[in-house]
């Protein structure tokens, strides 16, 4: 294995939505690997906006906006010039943050995050809030189907919070196809594959037998964090490596530690 190129000669199959694999494709290929696409997420919108629309109308009355991905903060600017609200009306709301990429979709609708916590993770989030928000008004924009230990926990705190929806994940048609391209009998399988949400995994397991596929022996997972990991295993999948930092770059980390374990292996 390369030093300059540790992924050299490794296939790596990754499954985020087409509009976001392009900055992990790049930073595998970066690193050397073979990089081969399943979307297992397409962003669609949500089946209503009027309870989106109802609290954009009101957002005045609100001191705390709580995004959790880079698509939610698409949604709501894709809402709000269609309502043509400014992004001024929204700049007196203490923003928080999950993740950096998050952080900068943030900050390229013209709005400032406050707080962001150093672990991109749901439980992450209450810790850091759980001492700022009583008495506060929270509204924590998010996709359709999501973990509700944000507005749960955080109500423990004394937060009036009021989640809408923004955007639903569904998955891509042609996806199927792809599948049985990928995995059909005789097909030679990826190093790895790579997740980097829970809807991914789920999705993943849902072509899979869409496809009349059973999960291929041998086939080895990557998680970016505790989360992802607590789907795969409810899957009965043991991921072969977690990355220690929860996002992109920490799942390439984890993509490189993992073959050079192999290398080391193979060295002995």
């Amino acid at each position: 294995m390369s030093t300059a190129h540790p992924l050299a000669g490794k296939r790596i199959l990754i499954t985020r939505a087409r509009h976001q694999a392009g900055r992990l494709a790049e930073a595998l290929e970066a690193q050397g690997a073979e990089v081969s696409r399943l979307p297992t997420i397409e962003i669609v919108p949500p089946e209503t906006y009027a309870r989106l629309d109802a609290v954009l109308e009101v957002i005045s009355g609100f001191d705390w906006l709580i995004v959790t991905s880079a698509n939610g903060v698409a949604a709501l600017a894709n809402r709000m010039r269609f309502l043509e609200i400014p992004a001024d009306r929204l700049k007196h709301l203490h923003v928080a943050a999950i993740g950096p990429a998050t952080a900068l979709a943030v900050g390229r609708i013209g709005l400032k995050v406050a707080a962001m916590p150093e672990q991109y993770v749901a439980e992450a989030v209450v810790a850091m809030l759980k001492d700022r928000v009583s008495g506060k008004h929270v509204l924590l924009a998010r996709a359709a189907v999501a973990r509700d230990v944000i507005p749960e926990q955080l109500r423990r705190y004394g937060a009036d919070i009021h989640v809408v929806e923004t955007y639903r994940t569904v998955i891509p048609e042609d996806s199927i196809d792809q599948v049985r391209e990928l995995f059909g009998e005789g097909k030679p399988l990826p190093d790895a594959v790579t997740f980097t949400s829970s809807s991914t995994v789920n999705n993943f397991f849902t072509l899979l037998d869409a496809a009349q596929i059973e999960l291929p022996a041998g086939l080895r997972a990557v998680s970016i964090g505790p989360v992802t990991t607590k789907t795969l295993r409810r899957h009965q999948w043991e991921p072969t490596a977690e990355a220690v930092k929860y996002d992109i770059p920490g799942v390439v980390g984890a993509c490189v530690r993992l073959f050079a374990l192999d290398c080391n292996y193979r060295s002995d």
